[in-house]
């Protein structure tokens, strides 16, 4: 790579003020060619960034929301494109962001990271799915899963949320409970014999930690070539208080604790490097925190080091 490398800012028009982010790019070295591309509707990020690898960029940043973000990752991995990738955090979650410790305090202090900041290996998770849409394929980073995530995205006020940020999502959960059931499915681990099992919300990982510091995943690691996922069968009141009082104490002192994640009646842990499943009914899935339709059948796969993310 370059002393000096060529940057190629992708960026979503409805979440980052290009003024701003020119502003912030001023700290960059003398002479650094720099060139935009924005997003729309019909392109989160994948052409945008395609355009920015055409221009000669060695430095790829996505300034946006965790949909821009997962994107342009989604085109550096699927292309195998030999360049960097930053993030300046313009959306609600910003939960690539949160776990990979780039700063959320605005424009300047993400890009100032951005320029001096060590890349370092990111995998990234596959989902392939299967439903009455037909099939498709997804990249994700953070994480993707069916039950009370994809319905909380889908029951989240979208005003609610551009004035009250991720709380919007706190906001929506009652809704999402009701509207996600237990659900059997089949599931086959790296490819041993396939086991049934149940699951009111079944969630993977690549990195674990939410808002407000939360460890969904507590023994996630972006760099291990390994996907963790968290099943939870939890019905009623009491069911739930026990999957949030070891959700609590696995995001807490669980956490210094020697040993993986505790399992309980409501939680089960595990990790995987393939996981198939089949549900016995389509349930609503979500990548990255989009919601992406309702599925049957999904195939989980991990691709080790496949970006490099300063």
């Amino acid at each position: 790579m370059s002393a000096h490398p060529p940057i190629g800012v992708v960026f979503n028009p409805a979440k980052g003020d290009r003024d701003r982010l020119e502003h912030a790019l001023a700290s960059a070295p003398d002479g650094t060619v720099v060139s935009w591309h924005e997003t729309t509707v019909e392109d989160p990020g994948r052409l945008a960034c395609r355009d920015a690898i055409a221009a000669g960029a060695e430095l790829v940043i996505a300034a946006g929301g965790d949909g821009t973000i997962r994107a342009v990752a989604e085109e550096l991995a699927d292309s195998g494109a030999q360049v960097d990738l930053a993030i300046v955090p313009f959306g609600t979650g910003n939960l690539l962001a949160r776990n990979l410790g780039v700063p959320l305090t605005g424009a300047a202090a993400a890009i100032r990271h951005a320029l001096r900041a060590q890349a370092r290996a990111v995998d990234v998770g596959w989902a392939e799915l299967e439903g009455e849409g037909g099939s498709a394929r997804y990249a994700f980073t953070v994480m993707a899963g069916f039950g009370i995530d994809a319905h909380m995205i889908t029951e989240t006020d979208e005003d609610l949320k551009k004035r009250a940020g991720w709380l919007a999502y706190v906001e929506s959960l009652g809704r999402a409970v009701s509207a996600s059931e237990v659900t059997g499915f089949t599931a086959r681990i790296d490819g041993q014999e396939a086991r049934e099992a149940r699951a009111h919300t079944l969630i993977v990982g690549n990195c674990g930690t939410l808002q407000g510091g939360i460890a969904l995943l507590p023994d996630a690691d972006f760099g291990d070539g390994r996907l963790d996922l968290v099943a939870v069968d939890a019905n009623g009141v009491v069911g739930w208080l026990d999957a949030f009082r070891n959700l609590v104490w696995n995001s807490g002192i669980g956490r210094f604790l020697p040993g993986e994640a505790r399992n309980s009646e409501t939680l089960s842990y595990g990790s995987f490097e393939s996981l198939d499943l089949e549900l016995t009914e389509p349930r609503h899935f979500e990548v990255d925190g989009d919601e992406v339709g309702e599925v049957s059948r999904v195939r989980l796969t991990v691709q080790p080091g496949a970006l490099r993310v300063r």
